[in-house]
């Protein structure tokens, strides 16, 4: 009996063996088959792959970072859920990343000089950074130099980790070459003609492709400027972006405003990807819970108004809604005792036909259904020029990388104001429900409700230069409410954005489970036997 047993186990263990390997063999095989695949049809998939997964959005996103950065407001937070989404997170950066492999490898031996092949090379290491920046920021240390290549070499299946510090300086590094190497007027011929096809993103147009790797390079810089000593290199980013005036999102070449949302941002339209974004709107449908916080309600309203009538900020007409009341009504981020779950459904999409139904024991405030069931008009945002002007109001504030102005401060902030506001309203007067109704059929947001409103109310030059410096980061945070994982960077990195209660310490999502299982040499020398936690800082962190 005894023997029966020990022979089951080995089995079972083999078979669990073979299991890991293969998963992580898919992972780091290309699974559009290099032998066929053009170069830009390995590109097309890379922007495909830019897309928040349907895991990610409820597991990662909804169910923790929304309640960890208080901009919205739930319950409880789902932890026993969360590898859930950070599984698919790994397995899509994975799957992608020889993608990135095998175009570096077909153009090694290409004329590097010539500006059509420049530019090819530009947008990959722009996305490659992408979606490089976005893995370690959420676990840290991760395989980056010798990773996505076993699809070449079964021996490097199980790359080591690279730590953050050495991830930020290589692709700042590789950001750079791109925006100076990029020719937005070089001659069109074959391969580019056709690579630019499937550029679903900015469609060739290689002077947004600049314009979206200084804008990267101004984010990671400044992400970097609050670790204390500050590294050089974040004053170095910031000053040649800054005072050289690299084209950048939202600024045009004199660094003065540039408010067009769709020209100064890097959006992801489903409708110019060919594709419904039906994750979001069930992301929301599954938890049903999300609601308007009291963090965020107070800083659009003047008071507590059940009517409405305290708002000072368009932005609560765009982000929210009134409860089955008709009332406006803040579920508290940091209650005294334990609350329950909100009821109703306002997530249905039966509201598609009726629009007002959202449940009789919807109480609190929903997020607007329009944000989360339009399949079509809302964009994945990746970088706005809203982001970017509250980027140079900070360095301006803080005097990095450029001397400290006070005064140039207020007015990029008063810019990424604008711009904020002009964004939203475009992007939501544009947004249609599956049926076709349109966003001002059922929301009308009062004329008296506007920048004037909002500038007013916010008192920006009425406070110190510590209180402007948090109204900069409120803003921003505010601005990031579709982007809750940016939210999430700017509030471990400054730890002064909005917060009711103790701060959140929750730093990092640990490796998945099928990292460590299959990579487990490499995870531990990264992380040691129990490091691997929730509360461990990422290296930006103080």
């Amino acid at each position: 009996m005894k023997n029966k047993i020990i022979y089951s186990l080995i089995i079972l263990l083999a078979v669990s063996l073979f299991s890991c390997r293969k998963d992580f063999e898919e992972i780091n095989k290309n699974p559009n088959g290099f032998s066929t695949s053009s170069d830009g049809s390995l590109f097309n998939a890379i922007i495909s792959s830019l897309k928040s997964g349907w895991s990610e959005q409820l597991y990662v996103n909804i169910s923790v970072l929304y309640k960890e950065n208080q901009q919205g407001a739930l319950p409880f937070v789902r932890w026993n859920n969360y590898s859930i989404g950070t599984e698919e997170l790994w397995s899509n950066y994975y799957t992608t990343l020889p993608n990135f492999r095998e175009l570096e490898s077909r153009w090694a031996d290409k004329d590097s000089t010539s500006h059509y092949l420049q530019n090819m090379m530009a947008m990959e290491k722009i996305l490659l950074a992408y979606k490089t920046f976005k893995m370690t920021d959420l676990f840290g240390d991760i395989p980056y130099s010798q990773a996505g290549y076993g699809y070449k070499n079964f021996n490097q299946l199980r790359p080591e980790f690279d730590t953050q510090e050495k991830i930020y300086t290589d692709l700042l590094g590789e950001l750079e070459w791109a925006a100076n190497h990029i020719d937005p007027v070089a001659v069109d011929k074959d391969p580019f003609i056709t690579f630019k096809s499937f550029d679903n993103l900015f469609g060739g147009d290689m002077a947004k492709w600049r314009k979206l790797a200084n804008s990267l390079r101004l984010r990671y810089a400044m992400r970097m400027s609050s670790k204390i000593p500050r590294p050089a290199l974040a004053d170095s980013v910031v000053r040649d972006v800054i005072m050289n005036n690299r084209p950048c999102f939202g600024v045009n070449e004199f660094g003065m405003l540039n408010d067009n949302p769709y020209t100064e941002s890097a959006l992801l339209f489903p409708y110019q990807l060919g594709y419904r974004n039906e994750s979001k709107g069930w992301s929301f449908d599954q938890s049903k819970e999300m609601r308007m916080g009291s963090t965020i309600w107070g800083l659009m309203t003047r008071f507590d108004s059940a009517d409405g009538s305290g708002i000072f900020d368009p932005r609560a007409y765009y982000f929210f809604e009134t409860n089955i009341n008709s009332k406006w009504k803040a579920y508290p981020n940091n209650p005294a005792v334990p609350m329950q779950p909100d009821g109703g459904d306002p997530y249905n999409y039966q509201r598609d036909v009726a629009y007002s139904i959202k449940g009789s024991g919807c109480l609190y405030s929903p997020v607007n259904y329009y944000l989360e069931r339009d399949m079509d008009y809302i964009p994945e945002i990746l970088m706005t020029g809203t982001e970017v002007l509250y980027l140079r109001a900070e360095a301006y504030m803080r005097g990095v990388g450029v001397a400290k102005d006070a005064g140039q401060a207020g007015t990029e902030f008063l810019g990424g104001i604008q711009f904020s506001l002009h964004f939203w309203e475009t992007i939501m007067n544009n947004s249609k429900l599956p049926i076709g109704t349109p966003f001002s059929a059922n929301i009308s947001v009062p004329s008296s409700v506007n920048f004037i409103s909002l500038q007013s109310n916010l008192n920006y030059f009425m406070v110190s230069e510590s209180e402007q410096l948090d109204k900069i980061y409120a803003q921003s945070w505010l601005d990031f409410f579709m982007q809750p994982q940016q939210a999430f960077a700017l509030a471990r990195r400054t730890q002064r954005t909005p917060h009711e209660g103790n701060p959140s310490t929750v730093y990092r999502f640990p490796i998945p489970p099928s990292e460590v299982s299959y990579n487990q040499t490499n995870w531990l020398n990264a992380f040691g036997q129990g490091g691997d936690v929730l509360s461990r800082k990422v290296w930006w962190m103080n």
